[in-house]
């Protein structure tokens, strides 16, 4: 038997268990608490934030039991027949609950037809019906609808939230997680809890022991490596062109994703920044970095005489218009290139 994905075997399964979302999660228990429950709700934002887990919740909450929770996909059910065949059988009793809950994933996915023979359902339903609308796209969602639902937003989780969900799965499944080593699966993540625990599973599957470093999660997802990344802010706060150019194109070279290669400069060069201005957050630093890597970052903080050369906010500046630039460019080293030139001026 395959063995259950970590992000449905982890998916939260009260409203308690829900991290992170406390702006939909605390309305919605008082809802329950004083049986005041709505007609439509809709779920808004980015995927992997939890809007089915949570819509799966709330109907438990009110009492509607498996038989009468319909999950559709309105990506794949999106026409005027498949709606009308959803309205005709919401007019019919529940089976064995004070509730029927429709929850319609991915509802912006709907036609133009069909959200019109769904509006006057979503109106006037019966009594016993609830729909819960789910979106990865509330621009793309009818006002007409959204007028006609509470609306709840799900927010991103930070990278600090991320990581700490990651390392708590990792311990229940008998792994030691280095705080890089989450650190760097919470980046790859990009904002989603299933993205972060889909591979958090990757670097599992790809290892023997039980003690996961940075190095191994590297290995099991061909995220960039630290000394690639290294490299470059050792030549940035020598303030060697030459060498710092010849790192970006060795990284390209190696087959490192030249977009998720400059999000980990950035975040070397803001910790190298923060070591060498902000004194008060070294312990928070070396804990969040690993001993390693602080000692490292440490070194570049002091490298290039200090305050007034090496790394400075003009680096930092020039990487982060790379950032902006980085998405659109048709050679994917260039933002970066055009970012050490920019940051380096006339050095040699």
């Amino acid at each position: 038997m395959a063995h259950q994905s970590l992000y449905r075997e982890y998916r939260p399964k009260t409203f308690a268990d829900v991290v992170g979302q406390e702006q939909v999660t605390k309305p919605l228990e008082e809802a329950v608490k004083a049986k005041k429950i709505g007609h439509a709700y809709l779920f808004a934002g980015s995927r992997g934030l939890g809007k089915t887990s949570v819509a799966r919740i709330f109907a438990s909450a009110i009492g509607c039991s498996e038989n009468d929770l319909h999950e559709i996909d309105a990506a794949s059910n999106n026409s005027v027949e498949d709606i009308r065949a959803l309205t005709e059988g919401v007019y019919t009793l529940p089976f064995q609950s004070p509730y029927k809950v429709y929850i319609l994933d991915e509802v912006h996915m709907l036609s133009k037809g069909a959200w019109n023979a769904f509006l006057k359902t979503l109106e006037e339903p019966p009594a016993h019906a609830v729909f819960v609308l789910a979106t990865t796209e509330l621009a793309k969602v009818p006002e007409t609808v959204q007028s006609r639902c509470q609306v709840f937003e799900f927010k991103k989780p930070t990278r600090a939230v991320l990581a700490k969900m990651t390392a708590a799965v990792a311990k229940k499944e008998g792994y030691d997680l280095a705080p890089d080593a989450a650190e760097l699966i919470a980046l790859l993540a990009e904002g989603s809890y299933r993205d972060a625990l889909s591979v958090l599973q990757k670097v599992l599957v790809a290892t023997k022991g039980k003690v996961l470093s940075r190095e191994t999660v590297e290995a099991a997802t061909g995220a960039p490596k630290r000394e690639q990344v290294h490299a470059l802010i050792h030549a940035l706060a020598e303030g060697e062109r030459g060498r710092a150019l010849a790192a970006i194109e060795q990284a390209a070279k190696a087959g490192a994703d030249m977009k998720l290669f400059l999000e980990l400069v950035l975040e070397a060069l803001r910790a190298v920044l923060l070591v060498r201005y902000a004194p008060d957050l070294r312990k928070e630093l070396a804990d969040e970095l690993g001993a390693d890597e602080f000692t490292a970052l440490e070194k570049f903080a002091s490298a290039g005489g200090g305050k007034e050369k090496g790394i400075t906010h003009t680096t930092m500046l020039a990487f982060l218009t790379a950032a902006e630039r980085i998405r659109y460019a048709p050679i994917p080293t260039l933002p970066l290139e055009l970012a050490v030139l920019e940051a380096m001026g006339d050095a040699t």
